[in-house]
Protein backbone atom coordinates (compact mmCIF):
# COMPACT_ATOMS: atom_id res chain seq x y z
CA UNK A 1 0.00 0.00 0.00
CA UNK A 2 1.54 2.87 -1.09
CA UNK A 3 1.41 5.94 1.51
CA UNK A 4 -0.28 9.50 0.03
CA UNK A 5 0.72 12.87 0.92
CA UNK A 6 -1.72 14.57 3.63
CA UNK A 7 -3.62 17.66 2.63
CA UNK A 8 -3.50 20.93 3.78
CA UNK A 9 -6.86 20.23 5.57
CA UNK A 10 -5.63 17.40 7.04
CA UNK A 11 -2.19 18.88 8.01
CA UNK A 12 -4.23 21.42 9.95
CA UNK A 13 -5.89 18.76 12.08
CA UNK A 14 -2.31 17.39 13.41
CA UNK A 15 -1.94 21.14 15.04
CA UNK A 16 -2.23 21.91 18.71
CA UNK A 17 -4.75 24.77 19.92
CA UNK A 18 -1.65 25.69 22.13
CA UNK A 19 2.37 24.70 22.06
CA UNK A 20 4.54 25.55 24.91
CA UNK A 21 7.67 27.07 23.31
CA UNK A 22 11.10 26.87 25.70
CA UNK A 23 12.69 30.25 25.34
CA UNK A 24 15.27 29.52 27.43
CA UNK A 25 16.56 27.61 23.98
CA UNK A 26 16.03 30.26 21.69
CA UNK A 27 18.88 31.70 19.87
CA UNK A 28 19.38 35.49 18.48
CA UNK A 29 18.64 35.83 14.94
CA UNK A 30 21.59 35.82 12.75
CA UNK A 31 20.20 37.81 9.76
CA UNK A 32 18.80 40.51 11.77
CA UNK A 33 21.94 42.99 11.40
CA UNK A 34 21.80 42.33 7.76
CA UNK A 35 17.72 43.90 7.71
CA UNK A 36 18.27 47.76 7.68
CA UNK A 37 16.00 49.12 9.95
CA UNK A 38 13.53 50.76 7.24
CA UNK A 39 12.41 47.73 6.12
CA UNK A 40 8.60 47.56 5.91
CA UNK A 41 7.46 43.90 4.27
CA UNK A 42 4.48 43.94 2.39
CA UNK A 43 2.34 40.30 1.36
CA UNK A 44 1.32 41.05 -2.48
CA UNK A 45 -1.54 39.13 -3.63
CA UNK A 46 -1.29 36.43 -6.32
CA UNK A 47 -1.47 37.79 -9.52
CA UNK A 48 0.50 40.89 -8.90
CA UNK A 49 3.33 39.13 -8.09
CA UNK A 50 3.05 36.83 -11.35
CA UNK A 51 4.25 40.81 -12.48
CA UNK A 52 6.49 41.92 -9.91
CA UNK A 53 8.80 39.30 -9.38
CA UNK A 54 11.78 40.80 -7.34
CA UNK A 55 11.19 43.61 -4.86
CA UNK A 56 13.44 45.77 -7.37
CA UNK A 57 10.67 45.51 -9.77
CA UNK A 58 7.99 46.78 -7.34
CA UNK A 59 10.03 49.20 -6.07
CA UNK A 60 10.69 50.71 -9.33
CA UNK A 61 6.90 50.51 -10.32
CA UNK A 62 6.17 52.29 -7.14
CA UNK A 63 9.29 54.82 -7.78
CA UNK A 64 7.50 55.79 -11.09
CA UNK A 65 4.39 56.48 -9.52
CA UNK A 66 5.82 58.50 -7.10
CA UNK A 67 7.78 60.11 -9.76
CA UNK A 68 4.59 60.74 -11.66
CA UNK A 69 2.33 62.34 -8.58
CA UNK A 70 2.33 66.45 -8.47
CA UNK A 71 5.27 67.67 -6.74
CA UNK A 72 3.30 70.23 -4.53
CA UNK A 73 1.22 67.03 -3.14
CA UNK A 74 2.52 65.54 -0.02
CA UNK A 75 3.31 61.89 0.88
CA UNK A 76 0.79 61.71 3.31
CA UNK A 77 -1.97 63.53 1.43
CA UNK A 78 -1.58 61.57 -1.28
CA UNK A 79 -1.27 57.87 0.63
CA UNK A 80 -4.76 59.49 2.58
CA UNK A 81 -6.46 59.76 -1.08
CA UNK A 82 -5.05 56.52 -2.35
CA UNK A 83 -6.75 55.30 0.81
CA UNK A 84 -9.65 56.82 0.51
CA UNK A 85 -10.45 55.34 -3.22
CA UNK A 86 -9.53 51.68 -2.52
CA UNK A 87 -11.99 51.73 0.14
Amino acid sequence: MRKTQKTFAEKDDDMLSEYDFDLSKAKPNRFASKMSKDVVVIVLDPDVSKVFRTSESVNRALRAMIDAMPAHTSRKRARKVEFNRAA
